[in-house]
């Protein structure tokens, strides 16, 4: 028995011929795979929904109740009357042609530079049981800012002499101890002009009055700024303890 050996034909040829063949297989398994990723996310989606057709995550209101207390309303301020000042309003309007004989100067009303200004800063006037003008006049030394305000200083006041409070008999006689911390005003003459306590470990046990009391008596080196010495409030602690402790 004789064989024969079969010869595949090869070449550029037959490599053209397959080519649109094996692209379009290509092209649909792209395709193919592309609907299934994107049917499995959907089909993930449906079944991680609940039946009511929400995700788990979202918050479901079904009555009036379930929105909570509305917010309250803060009432509105009492209204004040507030006098007019008398004069002659101007008149506003569309002006209207008229002939010139017509033109009277006593139709328009204008008002002054003067009147503009009482109108919005009325001017105080002299009263008619006193006939005096009111005059504000606080001397320098007089003036106190605000414990919070803040004051710029180049050199912090210092104490030169502290007052002893003295031990509240209360507290004594109880053995209790604490602090308590005292602010105070500090004119430029280191004097305390105002002092109060903003913090006590035992309230009303005396502390307080004890400390504010004896800090009036306390002396101060004032605080400097720009050469000048300044009114500053300053704050400091003072404690409450037995002498053999």
């Amino acid at each position: 028995m004789s064989s024969q050996s079969v010869v595949l034909p090869y070449g550029a040829f037959e490599l053209k011929r397959y080519y649109q063949r094996n692209m379009i297989r290509g092209i649909g398994f792209a395709a193919a795979l592309t609907v299934f990723c994107i049917l499995s996310i959907w089909l993930y989606q449906v079944i991680t929904f609940d039946e009511a057709g929400e995700s788990s995550n979202f918050i479901r209101i079904k009555t009036i109740a379930d929105l909570g207390q509305p917010p309250g309303i803060a009432q509105k301020p009492p209204q004040i009357d507030i006098a007019k000042p008398e004069m002659a309003m101007p008149k506003v309007g569309i002006p209207t042609p008229v002939a010139d004989e017509e033109v009277s100067d006593e139709d328009v009303v204008m008002a002054t530079r003067d009147e503009l200004k009482e109108i919005t800063a009325p001017a105080v006037v002299p009263t008619e049981a006193s006939g005096s003008q009111l005059v504000i006049d606080i001397p320098e030394e007089d003036y106190m800012p605000p414990p919070d305000a803040f004051v710029a200083v180049e050199v912090d006041p210092v104490q030169v002499y502290e007052e002893t409070p003295e031990y509240p008999r209360l507290a004594r006689d109880g053995g209790f101890t604490g602090y308590v911390i005292v602010q105070a005003f500090v004119d430029k003459n280191g004097f305390v002009k105002k002092a109060q306590a903003v913090k006590c470990t035992r309230p009303g046990m005396g502390f307080e009055e004890a400390a504010v009391k004896a800090a009036y008596k306390c002396q101060w080196k004032p605080a400097i700024q720009n050469g000048n010495p300044i009114g500053v409030w300053v704050a400091y602690k003072v404690d409450f303890v037995f002498e053999n402790q």
